[in-house]
């Protein structure tokens, strides 16, 4: 299959440049919302708001999702499919709001899932080509939370192809494009969740996150995200890599949204498929997480600020994430958190995914479960050998060892029992940072330098990987951005983790709520600031993923 040519992402830039001049004219002749819902950076209050006041219909939100779906996605190439039934859907839900029987905290909210989430209604490719007929028989059981919440699926957006890497690239569904810098990629692997969050294709979208997913693009999107801490929400029905390292979450514009769709996802509780829910405390289950996200204050908190997942050699790259973060640590304690200094030099993110990062021996045992369950319909592969026999996918360079080496690894290998005995003790020495510093939480960047550009062998210099590991709960928060250029008019997104001990969701939730409020950092790309006018669809259009934009450095069918 020829992915086509990449000539120094000229086509993208010219591209971008034609949406931005659009985007600017119509935000000056348009200054209210004139003809159909305006869907520009609505949050859950807002659009229950409207609904609930009746200055709007749920087809025309969802109408109003669609328009800019159709206007926009050609520019940042996030979306893979959309939901056949979201306009009948919303049509049932009107009925719903006319007889006064609206319920449910996302009743009538938009939502995109990642495309590793199964659906019974639409095909979950993973983006991969050899995945493009594979059809679950039933939701994952964080979509039928969703769901019950009366959230409406409005379709699948782009990945990393399987969620292995965080360039979001693939097979079935192209290059996404960062919607602030249209030469840069938006963060993965859940990026094009975190690129249709940002330009408002949806109120908030989900993700996967085996080390850095959920993290990266709402780092490099200028949104919120939470990776919960393992067990809070039931895996099972996602595309899976690592049973060690595998969470899923949403991703948000704001930190209250996130906590409102984390609530909804984790009203799943206890799944026997997947047994890591056994270990939810009573004192989480059934958690409301909005209800208390405003009660929290930074006073007295004691944030330990590690020092060694920081780049401090100067660049161009990584000079403006420094500053970012030095920025946001002046301001919280200002506001009166007290900054803890730790240099342990355990604290090493490279080193630690060098020597501990379990996905190779996972990946294949995992993939065949998934790829095996009768609950699978469709055409797909019956083995993770078959798929990466077919040559119907894509799988970058820098990655052909690790998966070359995951066909024939296991968790039999003799040296994956030793790694997990680490992981127990590198899991027992951050316990210990936290007690013998008595802190409330740890921050540091998501990444040490700005989000990599197209084409790049990785996305490198991420700090997932401890809390990939240790299981441990992280909230994403805007921390800045880097200097305007021409590529990026109001620069690129720069975000900063804040980790927690296990099950400190609610705490680590009113933190961010708090910084939130302090900093106000969240701006919308300019390619996503205009108004667009609201269509009326007979049915939901079709999307054609750009796959003719992949990088010459990425060749489909190469391993």
């Amino acid at each position: 299959m020829s992915t086509g040519s990449f000539s120094g992402s000229h086509w993208a830039m010219r591209s971008y440049v034609l949406v931005v001049l659009l985007a600017l004219l119509a935000s000056e002749h348009v200054s209210c919302q004139s003809n159909g819902f305006d869907a520009r950076e609505v949050t859950i209050d807002s659009v229950h708001h409207d609904l609930y006041s009746y200055l709007t219909t749920c087809r025309d939100v969802v109408t109003g999702f669609l328009s800019r779906i159709q206007a926009l996605n050609g520019t940042i190439n996030a979306i893979i499919t959309l939901n056949p039934n979201a306009l009948a859907t919303a049509d049932a839900m009107d009925q719903v709001l006319s007889a006064g029987n609206a319920t449910g905290p996302l009743f009538c909210i938009p939502v995109l899932l990642k495309d590793n989430y199964d659906t019974a209604d639409m095909n979950t490719t993973g983006g991969n080509l050899d995945l493009a007929g594979s059809q679950p028989s039933v939701d994952a059981p964080a979509v039928t939370a969703l769901r019950q919440a009366g959230a409406i699926i409005l379709g699948k957006t782009n990945l990393h192809e399987l969620a292995l890497e965080g360039l979001s690239v693939s097979s079935a569904g192209g290059q996404t494009i960062n919607p602030y810098d249209p030469t840069r990629t938006p963060g993965g692997s859940s990026g094009g969740s975190g690129a249709a969050v940002a330009a408002s294709f949806a109120v908030f979208a989900t993700g996967t996150d085996t080390v850095n997913s959920l993290r990266s693009p709402a780092s490099a999107n200028s949104l919120f995200s939470i990776r919960p801490t393992r067990g809070l929400i039931s895996r099972n029905g996602i595309i899976p890599i690592s049973y060690t390292q595998d969470t899923i979450g949403p991703i948000a514009r704001t930190i209250k949204d996130v906590a409102i769709a984390l609530t909804a996802m984790a009203s799943v509780g206890y799944d026997p498929n997947d047994n890591a829910t056994a270990l939810v405390p009573a004192s989480s289950v059934g958690k409301d997480y909005s209800a208390s996200i405003t009660s929290g204050s930074l006073k007295g908190v004691r944030l330990g600020l590690l020092n060694g997942f920081f780049n401090r050699t100067a660049s161009n790259e990584t000079t403006p994430v420094n500053a970012a973060i030095d920025t946001m640590v002046r301001k919280l304690q200002s506001a009166g958190a007290t900054i803890v200094p730790i240099n342990e030099t355990i604290y090493n993110a490279t080193a630690i995914s060098n020597s501990l990062d379990v996905q190779r021996f996972e990946y294949r045992e995992s993939m065949d479960a998934y790829l095996q369950r009768p609950t699978l319909k469709g055409t797909h592969p019956e083995t993770l050998q078959q798929l990466y026999d077919s040559k119907n996918y894509l799988v970058i360079p820098s990655q052909y060892e690790y998966v070359n080496t995951a066909l024939t690894s296991s968790t039999s290998n003799t040296t994956y029992a030793p790694i997990k005995s680490a992981i127990q003790n590198l899991t027992l020495a951050l316990q210990t940072t936290f007690t013998a510093n008595n802190l409330s939480y740890l921050i540091y960047p998501e990444q040490k330098k700005l989000v990599v550009k197209l084409g790049s062998p990785s996305q490198s210099g991420r700090n997932g990987i401890l809390a990939a590991l240790t299981g441990s709960p992280v909230v994403t928060v805007p921390a800045g951005f880097s200097p305007k250029t021409d590529e990026a008019p109001i620069g690129v997104p720069i975000g900063m983790e804040i980790l927690g001990t296990p099950w400190s969701e609610e705490g680590l939730l009113q933190v961010a709520y708090q910084i939130e409020m302090l900093m106000h950092v969240r701006r919308s790309p300019v390619v996503a600031e205009g108004f667009v006018e609201t269509r009326e669809f007979e049915s939901v259009p079709s999307i054609t993923p750009d796959v003719g934009n992949i990088p010459s450095a990425y060749p489909v069918g190469v391993r």
